[in-house]
């Protein structure tokens, strides 16, 4: 790439990584998503955002958006998702190009592992957006899921299991990034 192409791809490329944390463990994960992205890309690119703070409506401004929510308990958006939930109805994403990850627990709640971060891509996609980071179902044990493809085969963005896979979520979230930074256009 030529300085002239990486002084544009800097200066126009902004991604917003909005996430809900309540015990702080999606905020981490978005933390080295951000660390991991900015790396590979040489500049910063990557602006976190805590929905518990931020306003979603920010998300406007972003061409690029990630974004990560833990389940809780049953299948549940995580508190501060679920405050703004009906806001997000409000925002238009067309245009926007969304990659998403989550956390849960798949041995604690194998019925309801990662639905959450089903839930968040629907919406996104009733807005307008389209999505990428599309992650394999494989090495995972659980019994069902709303955060998978039509095909079973995919989930629909980036899973985490802290609990149960802390050992290979650096892993996963180093090829996730490489794989979204492709799929957004960015190299």
């Amino acid at each position: 790439m030529t300085n002239i192409a990486q002084d544009t791809l800097q200066m126009t490329t902004k991604i917003g990584l909005f996430y809900g944390s309540t015990t702080c463990y999606t905020e981490m994960a978005g933390e080295k998503i951000r660390d991991t992205i900015n790396l590979s890309l040489g500049f910063s690119a990557v602006t976190l955002h805590d929905i518990a703070l931020a306003p979603i409506a920010r998300m406007a401004e972003y061409q690029y958006l990630i974004l990560g929510i833990p389940t809780w308990d049953f299948g549940e958006l995580q508190e501060d998702w679920e405050s703004h939930w009906d806001a997000m109805d409000n925002l238009d994403l067309t245009g926007k190009q969304v990659a998403l990850y989550g956390l849960g627990d798949q041995v604690g709640y194998p019925k309801w592992f990662q639905d959450a971060l089903g839930y968040l891509w629907a919406k996104v996609r009733t807005q307008g957006a389209s999505t990428v980071g599309a992650w394999p179902n494989e090495g995972f044990e659980f019994e069902d899921s709303k955060a998978l493809s039509s095909d079973e085969k995919m989930f629909v963005g980036l899973p985490l299991d802290d609990e149960n896979q802390l050992e290979v979520a650096d892993d996963y979230i180093d090829q996730w990034c490489d794989q979204i930074i492709c799929e957004f256009g960015l190299v």
